[in-house]
């Protein structure tokens, strides 16, 4: 197993990856480092009792914008009257929502550590990584966060506390992503949730091609802001 150097920045191949998509231990989370993974199709995901690991799936699941699919009874609930959406009102707010209990994970998204807490928050800090509220009488009730590099967005994870917040969430997003010129939302892992919205398994090869022409894509760094109904 490759060993990440605090010193260098530099991953193997990700061809070397085992089955389960692992390939490499160790490491920091520092923003460099991050922005170096990702634009080679990289993430990290561990627990709190693990050293950081870094995986690149194959396949991997990926949602085009251009085939996003809404389901009739979603449509209802993407009306102005039922939820308010924003982006980056509350990037850490997201970030704790999603490593809180929630009924799939009553005792939390322990994936989501301090450390990684604190990573992305920076990330956001420095206009790469972004969030969406959405909202509900005041309240805030669903939401999601992910990285954008060039025409990518790597969403991270989700939640919600009413039915539909999440997926208005990311519909919203994807429409707004596609009005931008984005090619491809990386959902890393395929489920049949994402599945519903025509994500679809690419072999990791197509993805990296895939990936590689997004991120000729001019870069929409900064705070974000909907620019789409």
């Amino acid at each position: 197993m490759f060993r990440v150097n605090r010193h260098d920045l530099r991953f193997p191949p990700v061809d070397r990856a085992s089955p389960e998509g692992l390939l490499a231990v160790g490491g920091d989370l520092c923003p460099e480092r991050l922005l170096v993974a990702y634009r080679q199709g990289i993430f990290p995901w561990y627990n709190d009792d693990q050293p950081i690991l870094w995986w690149s799936p194959d396949p991997r699941a990926v949602l085009f914008p251009d085939k996003l699919h809404v389901s009739r009874s979603l449509k209802r609930s993407l009306r102005p009257e039922v939820f308010t959406v924003t982006l980056d009102t509350g990037f850490r707010t997201i970030m704790e929502q999603c490593a809180g209990p929630r009924p799939q994970y009553p005792e939390g998204g322990t994936w989501i550590t301090r450390d990684m807490l604190d990573a992305y928050t920076r990330l956001h800090e420095l206009g790469y990584a972004h969030s969406v509220e959405t909202w509900q009488d005041g309240r805030l009730v669903g939401g999601l966060y992910g990285v954008a590099i060039g025409g990518a967005f790597f969403a991270e994870s989700m939640f919600t506390r009413v039915d539909d917040a999440s997926k208005v969430a990311l519909v919203r997003l994807v429409t707004q992503l596609h009005a931008w010129n984005f090619r491809l939302i990386d959902c890393q892992q395929f489920s049949s949730h994402v599945s519903r919205f025509g994500a679809e398994e690419v072999p990791r090869t197509d993805f990296i091609k895939h990936l590689t022409a997004a991120l000729k894509v001019p870069h929409r760094r900064g705070k974000w802001t909907f620019e789409t109904v």
